[in-house]
Parts: structure tokens; C-alpha cells; sequence
């Protein structure tokens, strides 16, 4: 539609353009008449009119009667027609012109010999005969007409030639534009046809055969089905995990029901056994919150959720009187949940905070860069504590496994910050804080889609 709107436009101006180039034409042609008229114009010693030769005529038109070409010479009391003025009904002089005045007008309506309406253009050249003295001064008007039906038939050859050709131009650019869209459109409806095929089961991914166009959003796709597959399989393990997890407290509440036991017992037992299921329930939801969408997140700032974390923190360990400080960059954000990110920060200050002396410290800056991706993401968290032994790390970062079971816990801070920084593909490191000298926490996330 584009094409044939700024084809029609382009044809429209060339047609004006023509026209306006015709009537320029045109108007210098009957001007060397209207100059060839008053240069072989006499008049007589009383003052009449002594007309042309007819063998001085510019045009053997001028003495056929309707011959489409016409002069004039119109005097304050008399006018002069050529012989081709004869028989047709022109348009009336209208008043004399001052000397050197030109006028050039047109189309003006006018009636042929044999009755029927046509158009006429007329250029008129105002003059002044001197005579003998100032008083024999005699002005006169010299018109020039010529029929519209040559200028007619220019214009429709040229109409017929324009329109022609751009009809042409216009079926051969459509064509060709068919032929590039099928070309260009060809890798989208291969792209769409392998997505049907993915989501029919038909196909796990797509393929990396596509134009470095759509390469990036082929990698989207595949990431995306991949976070899908890896967040279905997730929730199904962990609602296994939770069945299996509730299995042995249910058998061990049923068995005591079973068997003859006093009162006192069975609340004892039963007491122990909900504390473990709610640890466990608590546990596999923590679990469930942070396996949320990952891709195509809003990048968040790390220090608001850190502050409101920190406060929290101050005033459950207010005896000890720790205090942790900020070092984040302004350009540091975090591409995912909120609540992975709480859960990643909330862990790692309350692990700090439980086992600081007096000073905990959570670093972030920007993480490794790549090309039409968003940044990844460093976050340290260090404290002045006893820090970890090299060989108690591995057994530390374990689900159920506190670094030190006189200290209050359940052991699975530590485990949730490992599921989480791996569901975003990234590396949890500890080791020894250089400036704090206690343990030290680093979260090292990719960059992302």
C-alpha cells in the first residue's frame, strides 16, 4: 500500500509538472506571435489599420477558419481577426492593455464553427502606435489564441507513457518486494514451525541455524523453555521431596498411635515429630519461593531490600551490637524475583550476623559484561568471626548440617542460598574475608539474557 501511495504521489507530481512545463511552452510560443504581430503592424496616415501580408504569415494555420490557431488586434474603435477567426465564437478582447502590458490567460471557454464548446489560451501584448506627434498616439492590443486540443493531446500521449510506465515500475517492485519478503520472512516461518514442533513435544529446543537477526531471540526462546523445564521439574521435585520428607514423621505418629503409650509420651512424641514436619514444611517453601521466572526480570537495586534485611537483623542480635556496613555500586542490580533476592541476602546477613564479633560487610558491584546482555552480579558478604575451617566448607554448605550445633538453626540457610544462585546459573564461593578476617560469602551470577 506504501508503494502504490508514493507511486500514485510521484505520478501526480510529474502530471503537474508537465502541465506547468506545457502552458511555459506554450505561453513563449504564442509570445513570438504577439511579437511578430507587432513588429509587422502598420498604420495608415489617417490614423487605420494596415494588416500584415498574408504572405508574411508565421503559420499557414492563420488563414484556415477553425484552424485552432487565432489573432486579434484590437484598436479603441476597430479590431482585426486573422482569417482562421472566421466561423468559431472566441472569447471578447476585454479592455486595451498599457504599453508593454502581457497577459496570458487560460483556459477561457469558446465555441467552435460547427457548434461545439472547446477552450482556448490567449496571450495578449499591450502596444502604443507613436504617429506623427503625441496626440496621433493610437493603442492597440495584439491577441494570440490557440486551441487547448494540442496541449490535450500532449498531455494524454503523456499521461498514457507516465501511467504506463509506472504501472510497469510498480508490478515489477511488488514482485521483486514478494520475492524479499519470501526470502526475509523465510527464517520467521521456519522459526514459527519449529516452535509449533516444540510445543508439540515433537522437539526439546530450537535450532542455532537462524540469521544473526534472530539468533538472539531463538537463545531467548531456548532459555526460556529450559527455565520452564527446569522450574516444572523443580516444583515436581520438591513436592516429592516434601512427600518423602513427611513420610517418616506420619510413620512414626501412626505407630505411637498404634501402640499402648502413656499421655505424657505420646505428647512428647507428637510434639517432636509436628517440630519436624513444620521444619520441613518451612524448608520446602523456602525452596518453592525462590524457583520463580528468572528471564526477562526488571534488574532491581540491591541496597533498599539490604537496608530493610540489616534492620531486622539489628534488632534480633541488638546484644551483640554488630555493625554492617555498605559497599554496593550504583550500577549493581539484581536481574530476578524480589523474593530470590531476600532470600539470598536475608540468608547470608543472618549467617554473618549470628557469627560476627562486631562488623559485618556486604559488598556489590557489576559482574562480568557481555555483548547485547545485562550485566551479571558480584555479591560478598564478610565478618569478623572464627570463620570456617577449609575442611568443614563443603560439609557446612550441606542441608541440615549448622557449622556448630550449640548454635540455635536449622541448617538450611546456607543450602537455599546454593539453590537459588544455581538456579541462576551462578557460583557460591567460601573462603576467608582479607579485611574482617572471618568467613566470607561470594555470589558470583552470570550475565543474563
Amino acid at each position: 500500500m506504501g508503494l502504490c501511495a508514493f507511486l500514485a504521489l510521484a505520478g501526480y507530481a510529474l502530471d503537474r509538472a508537465f502541465i506547468r512545463t506545457a502552458e511555459a511552452e506554450l505561453r513563449e510560443h504564442l509570445r513570438d506571435f504577439a511579437l511578430y504581430y507587432a513588429d509587422a503592424t502598420e498604420f495608415g496616415r489617417g490614423g487605420g489599420l494596415v494588416p500584415p501580408f498574408e504572405d508574411r504569415i508565421p503559420d499557414p494555420r492563420l488563414k484556415r477558419p477553425g484552424s485552432g490557431l487565432y489573432v486579434q488586434i484590437v484598436l479603441p474603435h476597430a479590431q482585426w481577426e486573422s482569417d482562421s477567426a472566421h466561423g468559431p465564437e472566441l472569447p471578447q478582447p476585454g479592455p486595451l492593455l498599457a504599453a508593454n502590458e502581457t497577459r496570458f490567460e487560460g483556459p477561457l471557454a469558446m465555441i467552435r464553427a460547427n457548434g461545439r464548446e472547446s477552450k482556448v489560451y490567449r496571450y495578449s501584448f499591450g502596444l502604443v502606435w507613436p504617429g506623427d506627434d503625441l496626440s496621433d498616439e493610437i493603442p492597440y492590443t495584439v491577441h494570440i489564441l490557440e486551441d487547448t486540443q494540442s496541449l490535450d493531446n500532449q498531455l494524454s500521449r503523456f499521461r498514457r507513457a507516465l501511467w504506463g510506465y509506472l504501472g510497469g515500475v510498480a508490478t515489477v517492485l511488488m514482485l521483486l518486494l514478494v520475492v524479499i519478503l519470501r526470502w526475509v520472512l523465510g527464517p520467521v516461518r521456519a522459526m514459527t514451525g519449529e516452535l509449533k514442533r516444540v510445543q508439540q513435544g515433537n522437539t526439546s529446543r530450537m535450532s542455532a541455524k537462524y540469521p544473526r537477526e534472530l539468533a538472539p531471540l531463538a537463545d531467548s526462546i531456548n532459555a526460556f523453555i529450559e527455565s520452564e523445564r527446569e522450574n516444572l521439574e523443580r516444583q515436581r521435585n520438591i513436592l516429592a521431596d516434601l512427600a518423602h520428607s513427611l513420610k517418616t514423621p506420619l510413620a512414626v505418629l501412626h505407630t505411637r498411635l498404634d501402640n499402648a503409650t502413656d499421655d505424657a509420651e505420646l505428647r512428647q512424641d507428637l510434639g517432636e515429630q509436628l517440630k519436624r514436619m513444620n521444619d520441613i514444611v518451612g524448608y520446602q517453601l523456602s525452596r518453592a519461593a525462590s524457583a520463580g521466572h528468572k528471564l526477562f526480570a526488571a534488574p532491581l537495586a540491591i541496597e533498599p531490600d539490604a537496608e530493610d534485611i540489616v534492620r531486622g537483623l539489628e534488632k534480633v542480635y541488638a546484644r551483640k551490637g554488630v555493625l554492617c556496613e555498605f559497599e554496593i555500586d550504583a550500577g549493581a542490580r539484581f536481574y530476578g524475583e524480589r523474593g530470590d533476592l531476600q532470600e539470598l541476602l536475608g540468608n547470608l546477613l543472618e549467617n554473618a550476623f549470628k557469627w560476627a564479633s562486631s562488623r559485618v560487610l556486604l559488598t556489590a558491584r557489576v559482574g562480568e559484561n557481555a555483548p547485547n546482555r545485562r550485566p551479571g552480579l558480584v555479591l560478598m558478604v564478610e565478618d569478623d568471626g572464627p570463620g570456617i575451617p577449609q575442611d568443614r566448607i563443603a560439609l557446612v554448605l550441606q542441608r541440615g548440617v549448622r557449622g556448630d550445633e550449640r548454635v540455635q538453626g536449622h541448617g538450611i540457610g546456607l543450602a537455599i542460598v546454593q539453590d537459588i544462585v544455581r538456579g541462576y546459573r551462578g557460583e557460591l564461593d567460601v573462603g576467608v574475608s582479607e579485611e574482617l578476617g572471618g568467613a566470607k560469602f561470594s555470589v558470583a551470577l552470570p550475565p543474563g539474557l
